[in-house]
């Protein structure tokens, strides 16, 4: 089978996203709950699994099946598929691997489809341990089934943010900035990973900042989602991108005066 997606029309590219997240998660789920996995590491020290591995291989399978014509880029296998194509599937099959060994229910699959153009139009953030997945395509965005939307908290004083500290904002010497920012808001947690752009969606929360040294599959579906849920997502020098090493993601009233204190 295969598929030409429309810009103006992605019900069903979304449809397919959603599918592949219920593939994803009967994968992922069982041997998290039963433990029933290895621990391997890759180059940069960083945790994988066979699960990671045998998710995506499942992914990207179902991608060349139902649609060939479209690019892939996985954290796993890299790029596969028609890589000239104007659309690319950018695939994390466990955002939050640390989590995943350790039992924290706090991981995900993400899923993401992106044109050249436009950057990520479609995504999908499925978190089976948590119960609960976001999906969204342009101008929409749901939680298990229901739309969601961001906070209008305008002030930092009352807002609420996650910040996510780590040894690439120590080298880039804005450590400070960021326990400032803490400070100066009403609120502040590290939820990290998916979770705090999925709970800027939601309007659960106002701002949140992750760690330097993320890559595309990291950002590609929560920009998707938070875009859609009326946010803005970017990095920490306010360009609207899913391809940089870090990212922000805000409700938009907060945005500038946050990129602006991480500068």
């Amino acid at each position: 089978m295969s598929s030409t997606a429309s810009l103006d029309d992605l019900t069903s590219e979304l449809s397919f996203a959603l599918g592949l997240a219920d593939l994803a998660d009967s994968i992922t789920l069982p041997p998290y709950q039963t433990r029933a996995f290895t621990l391997s590491r890759k180059a940069d020290r960083s945790e994988v699994t066979e699960i990671d591995r045998g998710c995506e291989a499942a992914i990207v399978e179902r991608i060349l099946a139902e649609r060939p014509s479209h690019a892939i880029f996985g954290e796993e296998h890299g790029k596969s598929g028609t890589t000239d194509s104007p659309w690319t599937w950018v695939v994390d099959p466990i955002d939050g691997t640390s989590n995943f060994v350790r039992g924290v229910p706090v991981w995900a699959t993400l899923v993401a489809l992106v044109h050249v153009d436009h950057g990520p139009v479609v995504g999908v953030v499925s978190a089976p341990a948590l119960g609960r997945r976001w999906w969204s395509q342009p101008g929409h965005a749901y939680v298990n089934g229901h739309p969601i939307g961001v906070s209008d908290v305008s002030r930092l004083s009352e807002a609420q943010v996650s910040i996510t500290l780590n040894e690439g904002w120590d080298r880039l010497g804005l450590t400070d900035r960021l326990v400032t920012l803490q400070r100066d808001a009403y609120r502040s947690r590290g939820y990290g990973d998916f979770w705090q752009h999925m709970l800027v969606a939601e309007g659960a929360i106002d701002v949140a900042v992750d760690a330097i040294g993320l890559q595309p599959y990291d950002v590609a579906a929560v920009q998707a989602v938070v875009e859609a849920a009326g946010g803005r997502l970017t990095d920490r020098l306010g360009t609207r991108t899913f391809e940089s090493n870090s990212a922000v993601s805000s409700n938009g009233a907060l945005h500038d005066e946050v990129v602006a204190r991480l500068c």
